[in-house]
């Protein structure tokens, strides 16, 4: 016999029937592989399970030798269910011993049986195991047995995640579901962190996969359909959506997917075989992250991950499902493939002890968000979203870049030893909180703190700052749902200057555009370069009425205090003056209208474009001080896109190229005595902040975490002495490694960096 018995919407009623009876879950496996193998007339079914040593272990058999279950074996990528584990694809052969990858396994009993049907058991796109059919005839398996197949795989698939399979291991041996992972990423943000996955983007767990009435699951299916369609149709809709442009393209390619006749009746035939709506969703997501794995073109990838997102929305609007509801723990690490700041600002900063980004550089602006709040960060961890369960165990060594996925005990005791050393030398930070930066050589160095929300003020007095270097004002516009108003920024800088308590503030004007999107900004035009593109200043004076607002907010907000504004991505000298005009007309209009005045408003630029650097002379008078932005003039200088894992740690910010750019900036403010400070990301760590010290920086602004082991370090040094031969260095030669240099001076002077 060869013909189907029974539909497989029977099969999954009899599966559900066995999935509902108190068995053991060796016995249930071995019911389920003769249920699979009585209903499609096979003489053969068997179960195999992906170890965490990459080896199938036959775990279930209907037909072969049963002492062979949990002996025979094969590893990944030998014979068929090896190939079938490797590739994620089905393999369907009349004639299985004909095939270059047929292996004999002479325990099973296997070579009397010619046909042979192969499915991987897949869950979220990751192989877990394979399960196959064979017959003794040649024959090929109709689609609606492959159909079978995959849906029955679907439920293992749960049974594994789950963990039921988890006791019938030997001792030792580990289920690669479960295993322990580690990952080699880039540092991004110091600290180490403990706790437990919570997936920014959340995979829809879907448990109720058997259909009790198919045509309630159908009606489901397609109310959903229709739900999606007119969310995307809302979407198109709105104002902010400009008539053409990429995002109208990236929504009108949804809005065609969801209505495309081939997925759809996908979803149709996995609803009339047995399927929940949800457990149909799954079924054809699955079979699309599968295909994924072998699609090389670019352009078709996207096409299939448009089809992967849509059914994430579609499984939302089947079984709900968000992001609060997660954070069910107060140890929570965060692991997304890539998140924006204010998404970061969402969560609540007490529950998060760490984040992973399988993106992520140290200067992309999540991670700046990130150190601001003293989040531990990793990023360039690649594969750790698909490998990763919600609930799962995680280390996140942002100091070492590395993620410990589901750690053994004896490497989590490691790290909580790791964990309270840090918090010993936080303690010894703590003791110098109130003591000045000043080196055994007896020169101070003034150190700031980058702040953007009125949140991080209380970090100023806890870390002893000397005051806000750098206050981003752009992060109050990127966790709000429409532009603040003006009464509503003048609150916000009127309370950073109270909590300042008389302590200076360098307030950057609004440095929206690049990688810092405000999702209400209306037409904000594609451009295919945005980091050098209409942004930061260039977009705040296209858009005067935008930059006059905040002005006056921040002229009413300071008055009579010192008021410091510093103008961001300044290109040419015409665009200080068009921007002081603006201020003047401001400061009038106030005066005129009664208002108190700032005691005093300096006015300033931060030096982040190189054009910059040749118009020094014409600076002084027209500012009052500079501030280096040393992210976006690394990013220039070298042209390296900062937020492109592929090149972004490509240079070295400590290159002698990069210091002797600085450094030239440093001798030209002292010729034309303009006050200068560097206010990037690059004076966060005490190596670097040496090195900006060694060629003359005087002020440099961090993160609040970062201040107490860079005052250790300025506390420790001779700077004259580094200086001498630091400068010496870098005008040896452009091969010098001056990161090199910098870690044997302080190695052999007894410094901790």
């Amino acid at each position: 016999m060869t013909d189907f018995a029974v539909g497989p919407r029977v099969l999954l009623r009899r599966l559900r029937e066995l999935m509902a009876e108190p068995l053991e879950a060796q016995t249930r496996l071995d019911r389920i592989v003769a249920e699979i193998a009585r209903n499609m007339v096979a003489e053969v079914c068997s179960l195999y399970v992906l170890r965490a040593d990459e080896v199938l272990e036959l775990y279930a058999t209907e037909g072969l030798n049963p002492s062979a279950v949990h002996l025979a074996s094969l590893r990944v990528g030998q014979g068929l269910v090896g190939t079938i584990a490797a590739s994620a694809r089905t393999l369907n052969l009349p004639e299985a011993e004909k095939h270059p990858a047929f292996r004999y396994l002479p325990e099973t009993g296997e070579e009397a049986f010619s046909s042979f049907l192969g499915v991987p058991v897949l869950r979220a796109g990751r192989t877990l195991g394979v399960l196959t059919v064979q017959n003794k005839t040649k024959r090929v398996y109709r689609e609606e047995e492959l159909e079978a197949m995959q849906t029955v795989s679907m439920v293992l698939a749960e049974m594994m995640a789950s963990g039921d399979l988890a006791n019938l291991s030997r001792a030792g041996i580990e289920l690669d579901m479960r295993r322990p992972i580690t990952f080699e990423g880039a540092a991004i943000s110091d600290g180490v962190g403990l706790g437990y996955v919570v997936l920014h983007e959340p995979r829809i767990v879907v448990t109720n996969l058997f259909a009790e009435d198919v045509d309630l699951e159908s009606a489901r299916l397609h109310d959903a359909l229709g739900h999606l369609r007119i969310s995307i149709d809302d979407m198109l809709n709105r104002d902010e959506i400009a008539a053409d442009g990429e995002h109208r393209a990236v929504l009108e390619a949804y809005r065609m997917f969801a209505h495309d006749t081939g997925w759809v009746r996908r979803l149709e035939e996995a609803v009339q075989n047995g399927l929940t709506a949800e457990g149909a969703v799954e079924k054809v997501q699955n079979d699309t992250r599968a295909r994924m794995i072998h699609v090389a073109d670019p352009y078709i990838r996207e096409r299939m991950n448009d089809f992967d997102d849509l059914a994430n929305r579609l499984l939302r609007q089947l079984v709900g499902g968000g992001r609060d509801a997660l954070l069910v723990a107060d140890d929570n690490v965060i692991v997304a493939r890539t998140m924006g700041a204010a998404e970061l600002l969402d969560y609540p900063r007490d529950r998060i002890r760490g984040l992973v980004l399988e993106d992520g550089a140290i200067t992309s602006h999540i991670s700046i968000v990130a150190r601001a709040m003293g989040i531990p960060v990793t990023g360039q961890t690649r594969g750790v979203v698909s490998m990763s369960e919600n609930g799962d165990a995680i280390i996140v060594d942002g100091d070492e870049g590395r993620v410990h996925l589901r750690p053994p005990a004896d490497l989590e005791t490691l790290y909580a030893e790791k964990v309270r050393f840090r918090a010993k030398r936080q303690e010894l930070y703590q003791a110098l909180r109130d003591k000045p930066a000043r080196t055994r050589d007896g020169i101070d160095v003034r150190l700031m703190m980058n702040a953007g929300l009125v949140v991080d003020m209380s970090q100023m007095e806890a870390s002893g700052a000397d005051g806000i270097g750098l206050f981003r004002t752009e992060l109050q516009f990127m966790v709000a749902s429409t532009f603040p108003r003006a009464d509503r920024q003048e609150e916000l800088y009127r309370e950073v200057i109270e909590k300042a308590d008389g302590k200076p503030i360098l307030f950057r004007t609004l440095d929206i555009g690049g990688d810092k999107v405000l999702p209400y900004f209306r037409n904000a035009p594609h451009e295919e370069n945005p980091a050098m593109g209409w942004r930061a200043i260039r977009l705040t004076l296209d858009r005067q009425g935008l930059f006059r607002t905040q002005i006056r907010a921040l002229l009413r907000a300071a008055r009579g205090q010192k008021l410091s504004i510093m103008l961001p991505m300044v290109t040419e000298i015409t665009e200080i003056e068009q921007a002081r005009d603006l201020i003047e007309r401001e400061e009038s209009y106030l005066k005129r209208h009664g208002y108190d005045l700032p005691s005093e408003i300096r006015i300033g630029v931060m030096l982040e474009v190189p054009s910059l650097i040749w118009q020094m002379d014409r600076l002084s008078g027209l500012v009052d001080f500079i501030s280096v932005g040393s992210n976006d003039l690394f990013q220039f200088i070298m042209a390296t896109d900062r937020g492109n894992p592929m090149v972004g740690n490509r240079f070295d910010s400590l290159s002698c190229t990069f210091l002797r750019a600085l450094r030239h900036i440093v001798r030209d403010c002292e010729r034309l005595s303009i006050p200068l400070s560097l206010c990037g990301e690059m004076a966060s760590r005490p190596i670097m902040a040496l090195a900006l010290a060694g060629i003359g920086f005087r002020t440099l602004s961090m993160s609040a975490a970062s201040i107490g082991p860079v005052k250790a370090a300025f506390r420790d040094v001779e700077l004259k002495d580094l200086s001498d031969k630091l400068n010496a260095a870098i005008d040896h030669s452009d091969k010098q490694d001056i990161r090199a240099f910098l870690a044997d001076y302080a190695e052999t002077n007894g410094l901790t960096l």
